[in-house]
């Protein structure tokens, strides 16, 4: 038998998201960042939303529980649960985590950083326009919060970039941090992921933001997120536009006073900005969207100053995006469709989830073993499903449970099969549809 095991509830792949994954890559004048520290293992323990418990105290008896694991324990990213039996951290830990870049023995572990947060459970709201109250301007975000919990790890890449654009951010803030001189040494704090839709970009963005937020949360007490609506800034009275560019900036501007607050800023589908310039310049569209643009450049380029800005965009046309937009990007990462070893795992996540809600029938043991045959069923489906994004994938098991199974438990074999027929049917559609 070949076995494929997944202990439920060790891992936060496909908990609480619905995530896309896809291929990556490097700008080829992108500078790969130097990489962790060989052995940093990131302890992050979410505190349950009722707890009052001290943080600094959370953390040292976290400490000291990690002081007491056998010495040759082996620590994989994931969920972990030791806590649960500690009379001092049972009471107040919802969950807790390890990232780390290698599997390693607790002994190797160079270095141990431990962060304690709680998630927001507010929940966001929308600021609308003055012109059209039902034109959304921004959507705001208290960070970290309970809506992107597990959206981290339910990402999935052919590389590293989740670790790379976290490597990134973090060193343009440590730049700011410490006071280096931007005009010997230029970043402006500024990310763009760029490719086609439904590869998750802006759930990265999303998820950024949210570690960014945790991991640095004893630098800033608390963090915040600005989601741009790039349509809304172009009403359809331009020359209203400017004063919204200017309205949603002094906002930004009157966050990022306080210097104990970090704030990110997703900028969503930043080509309709170069669109809009473009036509101006041809003339095909009133001059003062150039002007409105124009604005919004310069108005990056103000947060440029701020300590604790991060401005995160998204663009679904690689070839649109202005270059003057790109020239004011740090990090330019491509994220592509998933490769056939990434569709994979996002539907393997997809069964586990699926088996962890005890609608297709698992394993023993409360684990998920897959035959041979499943297996091979599985790697056919992978296999077809060549050119979907990964929010495709992701919608490929409720289509097939909807269309071909429409019972409360299946087994997986079964379940499978409906899975390779509904892919099968997708991509018939798929090809009919891109041939006219």
């Amino acid at each position: 038998m070949d076995m494929e095991g997944v202990a439920f509830g060790h891992g936060s792949a496909g908990r609480d998201a619905s995530a896309c994954g896809g291929s990556t890559q490097q700008d080829p004048c992108e500078v790969s960042p130097v990489g962790e520290e060989s052995g940093t293992l990131y302890v992050e323990v979410c505190l349950k939303s009722g707890s009052t418990a001290d943080r600094q105290i959370i953390r040292e008896h976290v400490r000291d529980a990690l002081s007491a694991i056998p010495m040759d324990t082996v620590f994989e990213s994931g969920e972990v649960f030791f806590y649960k039996d500690n009379s001092q951290l049972g009471p107040h830990v919802d969950y807790m985590t390890f990232d780390l870049e290698h599997s390693c023995q607790i002994w190797q572990a160079q270095n141990v950083s431990i962060h304690v947060f709680q998630l927001s459970e507010e929940g966001p709201y929308d600021e609308t326009t003055e012109e059209d109250q039902s034109a959304t301007a921004f959507t705001h975000w208290e960070l970290p919060c309970v809506q992107f919990k597990g959206l981290w790890d339910s990402l999935m890449f052919e590389t590293d970039v989740k670790m790379h654009l976290l490597e990134f951010a973090s060193t343009s803030l440590l730049f700011s941090a410490n006071n280096v001189d931007a005009n010997i040494i230029s970043w402006n704090h500024v990310v763009l992921l760029h490719g086609p839709p439904g590869t998750g970009k802006t759930s990265l963005c999303q998820a950024l933001a949210q570690k960014l937020s945790i991991r640095l949360g004893d630098t800033f007490k608390q963090s915040q997120l600005l989601e741009i609506n790039s349509h809304s800034l172009f009403s359809k009275w331009f020359s209203e536009s400017g004063k919204l560019v200017s309205k949603l900036f002094s906002y930004i501007h009157e966050l990022a006073e306080d210097e104990d607050t970090l704030v990110c800023i997703l900028i969503d589908e930043v080509e309709s900005l170069a669109a809009a310039r473009t036509a101006s310049m041809s003339g095909s569209e009133p001059s003062d969207s150039i002007r409105v643009v124009n604005a919004l450049l310069t108005q990056i380029d103000r947060l440029k100053s701020r300590k604790n800005v991060m401005i995160l965009t998204t663009s679904n046309i690689t070839d649109a995006i202005d270059v003057a937009f790109v020239d004011r990007a740090d990090i330019r990462q491509f994220i592509g469709l998933p490769s056939d070893k990434v569709r994979r795992q996002i539907l393997y996540t997809c069964i586990v989830e699926l088996a962890r809600a005890k609608i297709v029938v698992a394993g023993r043991d409360g684990k998920l073993f897959l035959s041979s045959e499943e297996s091979a069923l599985l790697d056919e489906v992978s296999s077809i499903t060549e050119g979907l994004s990964g929010r495709g994938l992701r919608k490929l098991p409720f289509q097939a449970h909807a269309r071909y199974v429409r019972r409360p438990r299946v087994e997986m074999v079964s379940f499978l099969g409906a899975l390779l027929k509904c892919a099968q049917a997708e991509s018939v559609s798929r090809e009919a549809l891109l041939s006219g």
